[in-house]
């Protein structure tokens, strides 16, 4: 069995519960075959002038080995391409991103930086997996440093449209990199049809079924693998004493009352505020829910430092205290807004207690929220899952009820009938969810991808398609 190397913006690490369990199943496969996880420390190193140095801890038979950034590339290639340019494009919001001055050059100097630290380390059986839009560029740079690996890749946010990607400035340099990989994973069906209508009406090539796609003198294998959680592994996170302390300390604070969650970083993408003006409109449109029904809304610190966030930060402030100004009683608050995070063996416990979960970004590559509310639910008395339409968990949560973040009058229609829905059509929709979320968990998602990896056929041309 060929050793994995495991390449992401961050190192996780399996032997901590508090990594999650993307981190818990990558380290899982790691250990199983022995293997290396390689990327930023996530420290700023004093000065910019040395040649950043390498770190290596031992978790088990797994290798985390990391480096430090200067503050210059961390300003351009993390701050700048990364989460002021990519992330805001590729969740089709273009008229937030900010292709700056020295952004792009940040962006491609950093993920030379990577592959000239990763390519020493490496051995010639090695199987490279590599994560996420900070480091679409590094096998490229690998393969002009001479890597004949295989190397798959996988996009955990949402790959837009042609018309939205064709607008970022050197899209032509982001779909080149793509194509020195063997396998571009993507999370859902509609990010791989944008793919290939990519290459054929922008880069003019070919779709050669299967998923193949051939431009730039090469090809690549292109499908989605909708990542999932750990089921087993959360469930066990449920019988900590901090979730059942949660449980508790809810149940008794809210015992006569209906709670509803939303639980996401505090990010634009979110939708935060419309759910929150649809939970205004519900209490004005459905009086039964005042003094009745609660919304718990965490939303946890992320980007601070970017404009954007503190914009959002502001506005939920603002939007929270309207709402229980309007409608709070002395013993009743609408919404508990936190702007922290919560430790993740707290999490079961708020999801039990939840007769609703809130699951309403604008776009998300997949949103594993919606996934763990169903695992924590009680099959015989189940909350209800209001999903975005526009999360990529919705092409596979179908029994969830579905709704759209834009339309604020219809979101508040559909948490009214997840707040009244008859017991029988939430166990008949929670069977079919829960037995989705076990199926497609993220082991399934893991050994599908390194199999599809492992049988990509290698008479393709490795190095024609590194863009200059």
């Amino acid at each position: 069995m060929s050793r994995l190397v495991i390449v992401s913006n961050r190192v996780g690490d399996p032997r901590k519960a508090a990594a999650g369990g993307l981190a818990v199943a990558l380290g899982d496969a790691l250990s199983t075959a022995g293997g290396l996880w390689f990327g930023w420390s996530g420290h700023i190193a004093e000065g910019t002038d040395a040649e950043p140095e390498l770190r290596e801890q031992r978790a088990g038979a797994v290798r985390l080995v990391t480096f430090d950034l200067s503050k210059e590339d961390h300003d351009s290639y993390y701050l700048g391409y990364s989460n002021q340019a990519l992330w805001p494009a590729l969740h089709y919001r273009l008229d937030l991103a900010d292709f700056g001055s020295g952004f792009f050059a940040g962006y491609q100097r950093v993920n030379r930086l990577f592959a000239r630290k990763l390519a020493p380390l490496l051995e010639p059986g090695d199987t490279i997996w590599i994560h996420d839009y900070h480091l679409i560029p590094l096998a490229a740079e690998l393969r002009r440093l001479g890597c004949r690996q295989r190397i798959g890749f996988f996009l955990h946010i949402p790959l837009p449209p042609p018309p939205i990607f064709a607008a970022i400035p050197g899209h032509e340099w982001l779909m080149r990199s793509f194509f020195a990989y063997d396998l571009v994973g993507l999370q859902t069906r509609a990010d791989a049809d944008h793919f290939g209508r990519y290459v054929v009406e922008e880069a003019g090539g070919r779709s050669l079924g299967d998923g193949c796609c051939e431009a730039y003198g090469d090809r690549v294998l292109v499908r989605p693998f909708p990542i999932g959680i750990d089921v087993d592994e959360f469930r066990r996170l449920a019988l900590s004493s901090e979730s059942r302390e949660t449980e508790r300390t809810l149940r008794e604070q809210y015992g006569h009352r209906r709670v509803l969650v939303g639980i996401d970083r505090l990010d634009y993408s979110k939708g935060i505020p419309k759910r929150l003006r649809a939970f205004r409109e519900l209490l004005a449109n459905y009086p039964e829910n005042r003094n009745s029904a609660t919304l718990i809304q965490i939303a946890s610190p992320t980007r601070e430092t970017l404009l954007a966030y503190e914009d959002i930060r502001h506005e939920l402030e603002g939007l929270a205290g309207e709402i229980n100004g309007e409608y709070g009683e002395l013993a009743w608050m609408p919404i508990r807004y936190m702007h922290r995070t919560w430790a993740r063996r707290r999490l079961p416990g708020l999801y039990r207690v939840a007769k609703v979960a809130l699951v309403t970004p604008l776009r998300d590559g997949m949103n594993l929220v919606a996934k763990e509310y169903v695992a924590m639910q009680d099959p015989a008395d189940p909350g209800v899952l209001v999903l975005s339409r526009f999360a990529g968990a919705a092409e596979q949560m179908r029994e969830a009820l579905l709704a759209n973040p834009y339309d604020i009058s219809g979101m508040a229609q559909v948490i009214q009938q997840a707040l009244h829905m008859p017991l029988a059509e939430r166990r008949e929709r929670h069977k079919a969810l829960a037995a989705g979320i076990r199926e497609h968990d993220v082991h399934r998602w893991r050994t599908d991808f390194l199999r599809a990896l492992a049988d990509v056929p290698r008479d393709r041309p490795t190095a024609a398609s590194a863009p200059a």
